[in-house]
């Protein structure tokens, strides 16, 4: 061992899955940007009361492809880290649940924003798998309801308009407070409160080191900021923490 072994808090954003073929939201070519209406569609207001809504959110979720995506270099870069033996909490925002398939162990691994490999009735509150209902939409049915108690069916994720769940946040901001490095990783950190655990980290003295194709509100704080494409540099990042730490 060649110094204390840090805890490593890991904050994941759609910039991580971006070469695993799933748009992020907020890049310039992020989905916002092709299609102004998008954030519409995931939105708990007009997702609930309109109907065209959900059609063309299903058609959405159907068109990202995200059940069909493999984890990718970053991914299995993060499986690395885990494995060299030094903690490790991935905090993600990201619902594909990638982190998972690529060998992350599913207890070290905090999902801020759900999971889209669900849905979940919002009338009786049944949860099902997505893909079943991605099967259905793909047979004919714009917009499947669910089929015990003929309610709406909503991905498991948190959507527009809701808040996030209070446990989880708790969880990773004392991951964030107790750890010694955090990485924020293909995140813009402009979402609150997801954007508030770099400021827990940094306020208990840890090393804040930003991984981001653009700008951040963190960049001028943090300890070491990169450019480069995720899917090299995580890769590289985790060679470097695993020799200088393990």
């Amino acid at each position: 061992m060649n110094a204390k072994r840090p805890l490593i808090a890991v904050l994941t954003g759609a910039g991580i899955s971006t070469d695993s073929g799933i748009p992020d939201y907020r890049g310039p070519n992020g989905l916002w940007q092709r299609d102004p209406e998008a954030p519409r569609l995931v939105t708990i207001g007009p997702y609930t009361s309109d109907p065209d809504v959900r059609r063309r959110s299903w058609l959405m979720r159907a068109e990202v492809g995200a059940l069909a995506a493999e984890p990718n270099a970053g991914h299995r870069a993060l499986v690395d880290l885990e494995q060299s033996g030094l903690p490790v909490r991935v905090l993600t925002q990201n619902v594909d649940g990638l982190h998972q398939r690529a060998g992350q162990s599913p207890r070290k691994v905090l999902e801020l924003h759900g999971t889209a490999q669900e849905v979940q009735c919002m009338r009786c509150k049944v949860v099902g798998p997505v893909a079943e209902a991605l099967d259905r939409v793909a047979a004919g049915e714009p917009d499947p309801a669910c089929r015990a108690c003929g309610g709406v069916l909503r991905p498991r994720t948190v959507m527009f308009g809701e808040q996030l769940d209070p446990q989880v946040i708790q969880q990773a901001d004392a991951v964030s407070k107790a750890c010694d490095l955090f990485l924020a990783v293909g995140t813009s950190l402009q979402v609150f409160p997801v954007a508030e655990l770099p400021y827990s980290a940094l306020g208990n003295g840890a090393r804040l080191i930003v991984m981001n194709g653009e700008p951040t509100p963190f960049d001028e704080v943090a300890d070491e900021v990169i450019r480069e494409p995720i899917s090299t540099a995580l890769p590289d990042l985790v060679r470097r923490l695993v020799a200088r730490y393990v």
